[in-house]
């Protein structure tokens, strides 16, 4: 099959299987946002225009981003808010929405895979898609009776959204149609960025917020380094999405280092979370230790085995279960997945994958840091080559 035909593929056949999303308000509030990402099994969840819990379907209705516990960590960490978390918590949802009109967008099913590359390309993370149901050959729009759970609108129509993971992991499946270029060096390609944010192994967690934030919206990490630039690990966005809301308290008082510890997939050992502790008292940050005890008091409450966050027989891979709330934590551990220049492409992406990691990070045999490479720059080497055949035809 030759490349440009392959890339005309309608996005829907990315979709089969796809969950339905959840939707949530934006004139809900955060606290609102926290209850149904502890009850959800992603770690995000889409935020509409509209207010579905309340069947208010009239008039135009879109999803104009989504949320995670990241954003709710970052937002806690902002110093009037950690004064008084609960007053915080009450704030409309809309006034932390990750900036960017292009983050999240609508696409329809029958759009090329090719515009959706494109789109990714121009910043969006997530493609809103209806779900459609093939029946005899033709389609139709899938119907629900729980409008109140599921994102339903006027015409009955419920959506799913695709991420660059869903597309580099489709592309990856099909990987023999865009062959020899994927076996070349990511190098060679030119996809490395070297363009990275650092901290250092003993600064300040919180030093790096501004960074972690920007990291948030790239879809990359913050690396921790030692003094020669040697990579230690990351403080990545996407492993803190995994984390309930006490992790505020955590950036806000541990160094970089003593952080990667606290968010592994094992969960925080009792040491740094007595630690933690000791510095909101010394800090004066009552309010922020009395959300910990609290959560605190939730968990050892509830039965040992739904208590903590415990890793399954995909330890090797770092995937986890939080109990607690019954979220699976695709999270890998802090520690950071890397490649080397002369890595091929083909290779990347399979680790990518493999560890549910939105970036590599590429190194040096010595340890010390070249830069990383994306789902998105993966993605720019596919729509490169769609360029070049179709220009040779």
């Amino acid at each position: 099959m030759a490349v440009p035909t392959f890339l005309n593929r309608n996005v829907s056949d990315l979709c089969v299987g796809k969950p339905t999303l959840k939707p949530l308000s934006a004139a809900a509030t955060v606290s609102e946002a926290l209850a149904l990402l502890n009850k959800s099994n992603e770690p995000y969840v889409s935020v509409w225009s509209c207010n579905h819990s309340k069947n208010v379907l009239e008039g135009e209705c879109g999803c104009v981003g989504k949320i995670c516990m990241f954003d709710v960590i970052c937002f806690l960490c902002k110093n009037e808010n950690s004064e008084n978390p609960s007053k915080a918590l009450e704030t409309s949802v809309s006034q932390i929405l990750p900036k960017g009109n292009l983050i999240v967008r609508h696409l329809a099913p029958n759009s090329s895979l090719l515009q959706a590359i494109d789109y990714i390309l121009e910043g969006t993370q997530n493609l809103v898609i209806p779900i459609q149901d093939y029946i005899g050959g033709k389609s139709r729009k899938t119907q629900s009776k729980s409008s109140s759970l599921r994102c339903k609108h006027r015409d009955g129509v419920e959506y799913c959204w695709l991420t660059q993971e869903d597309i580099v992991r489709f592309l990856l499946n099909f990987i023999g149609v865009f062959s020899p270029i994927t076996t070349s060096s990511i190098e060679s390609l030119n996809v490395i960025d070297c363009n990275v944010m650092t901290i250092c192994y003993h600064e300040p967690a919180i030093s790096a917020l501004d960074s972690l934030t920007l990291a948030h919206v790239e879809q990359t990490s913050v690396a921790v380094v030692d003094d020669l630039n040697r990579l230690i690990g990351e403080i990545s966005p996407s492993t803190l999405a995994y984390c309930d809301e006490t992790a505020a308290a955590a950036v806000m008082t541990l160094s970089a280092s003593d952080l990667l510890a606290y968010i592994d997939c094992g969960g925080p050992p009792d040491d740094l979370v007595d630690l933690v502790k000791v510095i909101l008292q010394e800090k004066k940050l009552s309010a922020l230790l009395e959300l910990m005890d609290e959560e605190s008091s939730l968990s050892t409450s509830s039965s040992s085995c739904s208590a903590s966050l415990s890793c399954s027989s995909d330890d090797e891979l770092g995937f986890c279960r939080n109990n607690g709330s019954g979220r699976y934590s695709s999270a890998r551990r802090a520690e950071a997945i890397t490649c080397y220049p002369n890595s091929s492409l083909v290779a990347v992406m399979i680790q990518a994958l493999a560890h549910r990691a939105s970036s590599v990070w590429v190194m040096h045999e010595d340890n010390t840091l070249i830069g990383y490479v994306t789902f998105k720059g993966i993605l720019k080497v596919f729509r490169s080559l769609a360029n070049a055949r179709m220009i040779t035809r």
